[in-house]
């Protein structure tokens, strides 16, 4: 049976009404396992809006209640780590321990924004002139946005929503439509860990979900993850309408192999970053360089003896 997913906004899982949807397959047999809904213009407005009515009181509390909060989801995430990867796995196709990995790394950035309440410590400079004192606060901006890609389901929108919210904005994530489960079910748990409704948000869509996000006034700022052509739209957007944008584009990399080099460590590492999490790591390796023809032609062969060892499976 198709599951027909939904957003999360108000603390809720909310359906769309946009009546337009895309598939989410499963990668490991290629059937369509799930329907996502794709905001228009009008609910992606919606929950702006909502995010911006909870963002008010959500920086009114001061920086050891909320993190207090991400310390709770910590701990709800725990007895759900498995069930989250293999889930993530599902829609992903990574296998399940480089699924666990994504997780991980997305909880140690919550870690991090938990000591919140020190890192949000002003300055302050005593006589910087004569008669002169300077100090320096910091202050929420409001509402954010985050548009996460496909290949760290877990991971990106976690980097992205933890520090949002731990500095007392509210923040509106837009995950890639293909893997779309896990952040929803990690916004269920802030919920749970206490977070008010509204402070985060997950809309699922596509162009005209960003679109709108770019556009509106009531979004400060925004991070995106992704292609370089996206990035270049999303930052040249956001620029030109006064928001602060934050674009990571096209980081793929090119391996040097120079004549010298360690065959059997340099064989593991391109096998590891060229083919680990299926290949949608942000370092993948996608094209090696090898120095000299000698050097080319026994990469190859230590390659194919490599490649020959591998079994595949999750």
């Amino acid at each position: 049976m198709v599951r027909e997913l939904t957003h999360f906004i108000g603390g809720k899982r909310t359906p769309g009404t946009s009546g337009l949807f895309a598939d989410v397959y499963d990668p490991n047999t290629g059937t369509v396992q799930a329907r996502v809904p794709l905001a228009g213009r009008a609910e992606t407005e919606a929950a702006i809006a909502d995010a911006e009515e909870a963002q008010r009181g959500w920086a009114d509390w001061n920086p050891q209640r909320r993190a207090r909060v991400l310390l709770k989801f910590l701990q709800l995430v725990e007895p759900e780590r498995d069930s989250l990867a293999r889930l993530l796995s599902a829609e992903h196709g990574k296998t399940v321990a480089d699924a666990h990995g994504d997780l991980q790394r997305g909880l140690e950035v919550v870690e991090f924004a938990a000591g919140i309440p020190h890192l949000l410590k002003g300055e302050f400079t005593d006589s910087a002139g004569t008669g002169i004192d300077v100090h320096s606060l910091r202050a929420p901006l409001g509402v954010v946005a985050g548009i996460t890609p496909f290949n760290f389901p877990a991971m990106i929108p976690l980097w992205k929503a933890a520090p949002a919210i731990a500095c007392g904005n509210s923040f509106v994530l837009k995950p890639s439509e293909r893997d779309p489960s896990v952040p929803l079910r990690l916004a269920e748990l802030f919920v749970e860990a206490g977070l008010p409704p509204g402070v985060l948000n997950v809309v699922n869509g596509g162009k005209e979900a960003v679109d709108t996000l770019l556009d509106d006034p009531r979004v400060q700022a925004l991070g995106f993850v992704g292609s370089t052509p996206i990035a270049a739209h999303v930052y040249a957007t956001a620029a030109a309408r006064g928001k602060r944008a934050q674009c990571f584009g096209g980081a793929k990399n090119h391996m040097i192999v120079m004549p010298d080099a360690d065959l059997d460590q340099a064989v593991d590492a391109l096998i590891g970053a060229g083919y680990g999490s299926a290949g949608e790591r942000c370092m993948a390796i996608s094209v090696a360089v090898p120095v000299g023809e000698e050097t080319a032609d026994a990469l190859v062969a230590r390659l194919k003896e490599r490649i020959a060892e591998l079994r595949i499976g999750r």
